[in-house]
């Protein structure tokens, strides 16, 4: 099953209560609480209230958005905290700081050995780690999340997975079959291959292709609304629509 949801940080300008508020209103079923703005790393309080409110408002937290990368000197710790306080069931964390042409072999096994390390430290708490899919870093193409998932080799190890525009569409399609095993979550927007935002439905056509292959995805999933046109709240109303509707036609 693949629910529809809202990345929070689309609308780093609105409080939680407007996001809550927006969400729900546009049909939602969860959200992507980001860890930059809205549940900053180690504030425990916060991402308490945080989630009482998601859930008043009759929501799910989806995940939790962090902006931990598995190269850094700071602790994980703090990121655990805030996810478990959140009750996250997946924390997203970024594969390091470089491409995958860039990074130096040891660079590499640091991300590696840093992933191993926050997912059973994750594990502990009940709680999955879930790799940013994202140019510059280690899943950056298909074959490198593949290599990379192969050699952190955690069974609390996932991936997420979005559009990339440094990707033709054959690749994208493609690299979406190959981690179709290791996906928590999507990303879910419209862009030109300039990264110009669109509305939502301007992608259909290619969305229809990436959800034909994850039909018959077993477990729950979400598909998280990220960078609406504008940054307009009733343009993610208009999304949200068109989401539900995609989800409904193609899954």
């Amino acid at each position: 099953m693949v629910k529809p949801g809202l990345a929070s940080i689309t609308f780093r300008q609105l409080s939680v209560e407007e996001i809550t508020a927006l969400a729900a209103e546009s049909g939602l079923i969860g959200i992507e609480w980001g860890g930059d703005v809205h549940v900053p790393h180690g504030e425990v309080s916060r991402a308490h209230m945080v989630k009482r409110i998601t859930l008043d408002a009759g929501l799910e937290v989806a995940s939790y958005g962090s902006y931990y990368r598995c190269n850094d000197n700071v602790p994980f710790s703090d990121v655990l905290k805030t996810a478990a306080a959140l009750e996250a069931p997946v924390i997203r964390v970024w594969a390091g700081t470089k491409g995958s042409r860039e990074v130096s072999t040891d660079e590499r096994v640091g991300v590696v050995e840093n992933a191993r390390k926050i997912a059973d430290l994750a594990a502990a708490e009940g709680i999955k780690i879930a790799f940013e899919y994202h140019s510059n870093t280690l899943t950056d193409t298909p074959a490198s999340v593949l290599q990379l998932l192969e050699e952190v080799d955690h069974d609390n190890v996932y991936t997420y997975w979005q559009p990339l525009p440094t990707l033709t569409v054959e690749e994208r399609v493609l690299g979406l079959k190959q981690i179709k095993a290791h996906l928590y979550n999507l990303h879910v927007f419209a862009w030109t291959d300039q990264s110009k935002r669109l509305k939502l439905a301007a992608g259909e056509a290619l969305w229809k292709q990436y959800f034909a292959v994850l039909q018959g995805l077993p477990g729950e999933h979400y598909a998280l609304i990220e960078f609406v046109k504008h940054d307009a709240p009733e343009q993610l109303r208009a999304d949200a629509k068109v989401l539900h509707q995609w989800l409904a036609d193609y899954l």
